[in-house]
């Protein structure tokens, strides 16, 4: 197992497979469409632009197991020491702790770039999920009742917050 640095040319294939997995079969994702390659260039463009990272782990034959990375929480200015993450493992690689491994780089990169905050929005039936933030000190800050309908239901959303001790000298503006 070896974490990388994820790009457009190399790993969205791999991602975009696990992206459609999530929409197609689960709630991790809110959204009914599968993603396409353009969607991920966009998604790719974005990340690059505003430097956040995308974080992957690959086994040895190369092959991506899951995932990583984090994006604007809200685009006002006040936002800017805050971050939305987001994680995903392939089903053939579930159960390995490779979650609790992305989270912890996420975490790492969040402090070196000076984050203070890292918001986790999570299906309240995510139960592994939850499981996983609260390891890693998240605690539930809120939840927004039925959300979102998917797959017949209507589904709550959590949100999760960890507080980082950076940045080392916030500014206004």
């Amino acid at each position: 197992m070896q974490f990388i640095e994820c790009n457009f040319e190399q790993h969205a294939p791999a991602m975009l497979a696990i992206f459609n997995d999530a929409i197609e079969n689960s709630t991790a994702l809110y959204d009914y469409k599968p993603r396409t390659i353009e969607n991920m260039a966009e998604w790719f463009a974005i990340k690059t632009l505003n430097n956040f990272p995308v974080i992957g782990i690959v086994n040895d034959s190369e092959q991506l197991m899951g995932f990583a990375s984090y994006g604007t929480f809200r685009a006002w200015p006040a936002y800017k020491y805050t971050v939305e993450h987001s994680l995903y493992v392939n089903r053939l690689f579930r159960g390995q702790k490779l979650g609790q491994a992305l989270l912890e780089q996420l975490i790492e990169r969040a402090v070196e770039q000076q984050y203070h905050t890292l918001i986790g929005a999570i299906d309240m039936n995510n139960k592994a999920s939850i499981k996983l933030h609260e390891k890693f000190a998240f605690n539930h800050c809120g939840t927004i009742k039925q959300a979102a309908f998917k797959f017949g239901e209507w589904l709550d959303l959590g949100f999760y917050q960890r507080i980082l001790l950076t940045p080392d000298q916030p500014l206004d503006g």
